[in-house]
């Protein structure tokens, strides 16, 4: 695994444009860079990242079978009693899942160490599948990139592939926050993937579902029968629609039973399962009396939390990174301590993507900080040798 310096494409914003890549730049800063990349061997692809992806994945759907089983669990996970059985339903009938994407240190080296688990609402997921692609093949094309150079990355005709058979033909809604336009992007190119495989697909804002009757409908009033909403299901469960029948009569992606694995409480749950798993981190209940073993270094992080908020890096008793939030009321777990590696003064982030359970592709978010963020860029990568 190597960081190297990367010439970017003379035509860059061009291309962009033509491909609806709206959010290269955000709030005045740039979130693409393709002014360096990471470069991998098909090894460290194949025996480290995959492999390690494909094992994490089993294991969390070994975890939600202990979890809807068990009270305990759903109250360790502050799981709303109304939402409780919403979400076992959901996984006894083995609602299928879309996406996921578990971010992992990694060094090129060692194993790859699990950091969290996006479950529910992951973005970056255009440019993983996407935008990087054209960059590579556009590379290639240059020559500044060997011809025989490959990426990690099946996530769009797997993507396709899985539309095809989670929701074959069928009317699908797709619902994220049209104020910003990441979210809305992703919720555009997933309703596009929908569409390649033979589904109808309509994009709204999530303020324009409303109820009529026992089920959810759009402004046209056309019933919401199958919805794929970027939007929490923490952030559901506490709304007051949550109550009202009609969640039951329509078919979410991500389906309620992810809600267990968004919530950075798995990994306590998981080390559980699984302690001393060689790409698990040794995490505990900030309250459970074990966390005293990890010592004065560990991160602390809580339960529920979006982009790295209110992450804290403390290491010999003390705080050295950190990132702002409103996020910690229900609780936090205390992770072994584990830095994301530096390169060049910068630390990267693995995201490996699963589709259907199955890994698909990889993107690199990097900051000169060591917890990722919403600020963090998006560094393409390729394979070569």
């Amino acid at each position: 695994m190597k960081r190297e310096n990367s010439q970017p494409r003379a035509d860059v914003k061009k291309h962009f444009d033509e491909i609806g890549f709206a959010y290269a730049h955000m709030d005045g800063e740039p979130y693409w860079d393709e002014s360096v990349r990471y470069v991998f061997t098909l090894r460290q692809i194949e025996d480290d990242i995959e492999k390690a992806t494909s094992e994490i994945d089993a294991l969390c759907h070994e975890l939600v079978w202990r979890i809807v089983a068990s009270e305990k669990m759903m109250d360790r996970l502050h799981i709303p009693k109304h939402a409780r059985d919403l979400v076992a339903e959901s996984f006894r009938k083995c609602e299928p899942s879309l996406y996921g994407r578990f971010d992992f240190a990694y060094d090129g080296a060692s194993a790859p160490k699990l950091l969290e688990f996006n479950a529910d609402t992951p973005t970056s997921l255009f440019e993983s599948a996407v935008v990087q692609w054209h960059w590579l093949e556009q590379l290639m094309e240059s020559g500044a990139l060997p011809k025989d150079a490959d990426q990690f990355n099946a996530l769009h005709d797997k993507l396709i592939a899985r539309w095809e058979t989670l929701a074959p033909k069928s009317f699908v809604h797709f619902a994220a926050m049209s104020a910003s336009v990441e979210d809305f992007g992703t919720a555009a190119y997933l309703a596009d993937c929908a569409t390649q495989a033979g589904c109808a697909a309509a994009l709204l804002d999530l303020q324009d579902i409303g109820l009529k009757g026992s089920q959810f409908c759009d402004r046209d009033g056309r019933r919401i029968e199958t919805l794929f909403k970027l939007y929490p299901w923490e952030w559901m469960f506490a709304d007051e629609f949550s109550h009202a029948p009609a969640m039951r009569y329509t078919r979410f992606v991500e389906p309620p039973w992810k809600a267990l694995l968004s919530n950075k409480g798995m990994l306590a749950l998981l080390w559980e399962l699984a302690p001393g798993h060689p790409n698990l981190l040794e995490c505990h209940f900030a309250d459970d009396p074990r966390a005293a073993s990890l010592g004065e270094s560990y991160a602390k992080k809580p339960i529920y939390s979006r982009e790295g908020a209110n992450v804290v890096l403390i290491e010999s008793g003390r705080a050295v990174a950190s990132a702002p939030g409103s996020y910690g009321s229900e609780g936090h777990v205390r992770q072994a301590l584990h830095m994301l590696p530096c390169f060049d003064g910068r630390y990267p982030v693995i995201g490996s993507w699963v589709v259907g359970g199955e890994p698909a592709g990889m993107g690199i978010r990097e900051d000169s900080s060591p917890v990722t963020s919403n600020r963090s860029r998006f560094i393409p990568h390729a394979i070569v040798g």
